[in-house]
């Protein structure tokens, strides 16, 4: 295998890792972040907009999100797109200023995040696993076309499993150390 096409499958399978990062950073665990409004929309100028297009997220405090809207006119479509994002926030209004306070976690919503969270790993663990495929396919192809050797192919194989295993055992660190944050009380 050409140290390119395994770059690939490498680049590839740090994607996944990526993806699922973004996944997790979007669980609320109790404490504030500036990712947890990244999926808020907000219906401005005659378009949809993420909100970081009209405002600044910040984060004062531990349980405190503030968001600075620049356009005075958009404070009340930028509230209404906070509270219609189901994120179980409720703003409190104070002129072009959004004070978002982080009620705590119960333990029934820790585990629905939980839960949450492993999908997100099984959705990471399947992709690396199809990228692992493509790859042991792109192998055979190359054996029986007879761009590589048997031995070749059978080493090449040995190194895209060992890489798809380092990459599925990151996957299983960030979901520990994750699952450790939400349940953390």
């Amino acid at each position: 295998m050409a140290s390119g096409d395994f770059q690939d499958i490498q680049r590839r399978m740090e994607g996944a890792i990526s993806a699922f990062k973004q996944d997790l950073a979007s669980l609320r665990t109790g404490r504030a972040s500036s990712n947890l409004l990244d999926a808020v929309v907000v219906k401005a100028y005659g378009a949809d907009m993420p909100l970081n297009q009209v405002a600044t997220v910040s984060v004062p405090e531990p349980r405190m999100i503030a968001v600075s809207i620049w356009d005075k006119s958009l404070v009340s479509a930028v509230d209404r797109s906070i509270r219609e994002a189901n994120l179980g926030f409720n703003p409190i209004v104070d002129g072009t200023m959004l004070r978002i306070p982080l009620p705590e976690l119960n333990e029934q919503r820790r585990k629905e995040l939980v839960k949450i969270a492993h999908g997100y790993a099984e959705n990471a663990r399947v992709a690396i696993r199809h990228v692992r495929r493509d790859g042991m396919d792109f192998l055979k192809k190359a054996e029986k076309d007879g761009d590589i050797g048997e031995d070749d192919q059978r080493r090449e194989s040995e190194r895209v499993q060992k890489l798809t295993d380092e990459t599925i055992s990151s996957v299983d660190g960030l979901l520990s150390e994750k699952e450790a944050e939400i349940m953390q009380v």
